[in-house]
């Protein structure tokens, strides 16, 4: 009789679970529409399934979107990679141990549900094309992000006015305008990074730019006199560039990537004496502006309609102060209540 008790978890306990080695954050394991079909190729998928791959980037026409979904979905497949898993036919339960991974990775919740969502959909495609017989993860619980605070460190306004001081003066124009275009539109900077020149314009008497968001749809923002000055700068060393040329090129002419601008960032920051300059990113930008303008009691329809953002409660996290008691609209309640009772009083 052959008995293996040490194999069995004590009652009421989870046996443990040996994680693949795999790691889940860092470099994408597929920055581009391409690597990942490489992906797939290196996985065995055929024909049918790169097609439809093909296929469900293709309906996103920026190559910003394309890019995102591919990154997206290439952890899972590298997931699939390290622990033996044919992706075309993973099991609910892989799809799962998945998640927890992404979770006790630590990785943020709102990162999380990006890679989950983009996997689902990726499956949700092959199944409409009758190359996958099921959506692993249908029904899965994806986390909630919606009531949480950023987790993106942000800058205060003395930190972004010393980056961009710093930048003015000892960087490039380049590097100065995009710091200032990032700090001044709340544009994330995959959008930012896809404008081109063309995307710059006039409207009612404002300096514009359009610029390509989720869902790709092209949202325009305001060019503040500082953004303008430094982009106007930043583009007479470029008096040739056609419409369709990248705004933020490099030397080749192509975009300037985002791991780029990245380091880039940590760079400036780090040179301008930014104490949390080792734990920024772009999206630091991003998040200060929401942060400023909501502590300056700047309404969060406003804030919500300048971010892009669908659902306001994603607005609030990153107000700082949410809650605060000096803060309630009660007061605001009883100076109108009072009012009100003076002027009875006087009638």
């Amino acid at each position: 009789m052959d008995s293996t008790p040490a194999l069995r978890a004590p009652v009421g306990q989870l046996a443990p679970v040996t994680a693949p080695a795999v790691v889940l954050r860092g470099t994408p394991p597929a920055a581009s529409p391409a690597a990942l079909l490489e992906l797939l190729e290196r996985a065995g998928a055929g024909a049918p399934v790169l097609t439809a791959t093909r296929s469900w980037l293709g309906r996103r026409p920026s190559v910003h979107s394309q890019t995102a979904y591919a990154k997206d979905a290439g952890w899972w497949l590298a997931y699939c990679a390290a622990t033996g898993t044919d992706p075309t036919t993973a099991a609910p339960t892989v799809a799962d141990d998945y998640a927890t991974a992404l979770r006790e990775t630590g990785l943020a919740k709102s990162t999380r549900a990006r890679r989950l969502a983009a996997a689902s959909s990726w499956y949700g495609y092959l199944v409409r094309a009758d190359v996958a017989e099921r959506n692993p993860f249908t029904g899965m619980e994806r986390p909630s992000v919606s009531a949480d605070a950023s987790p993106t460190h942000g800058l205060t306004a003395a930190d972004l006015a010393q980056l961009l001081t710093h930048a003015r003066e000892h960087e490039s124009a380049r590097t100065y305008a995009l710091l200032t275009m990032l700090a001044t539109t709340a544009g994330r900077i995959g959008s930012v990074l896809a404008a081109t020149v063309g995307a710059l314009g006039h409207d009612q008497g404002h300096r514009v730019a359009d610029l390509v968001t989720k869902g790709d749809h092209t949202k325009r923002v305001v060019l503040v006199p500082l953004a303008v000055a430094a982009i106007d700068v930043y583009l007479t060393s470029r008096p040739d560039a056609a419409p369709d040329e990248p705004l933020f090129a490099t030397r080749t002419g192509r975009p300037m990537d985002e791991p780029a601008a990245y380091r880039l960032l940590q760079r400036v920051a780090t040179a301008a004496g930014i104490e949390s300059a080792n734990s920024i990113s772009p999206h630091s930008l991003r998040h200060s502006y929401a942060t400023a303008l909501l502590d300056q009691g700047v309404p969060l329809a406003d804030v919500q309609d300048a971010m892009g953002h669908a659902d306001p409660r994603t607005t609030r996290r990153y107000d700082r102060h949410a809650g605060a008691l000096h803060r309630s609209p009660s007061y605001r309640m009883a100076d109108t209540l009072t009012k009100a009772m003076r002027a009875a009083d006087a009638s």
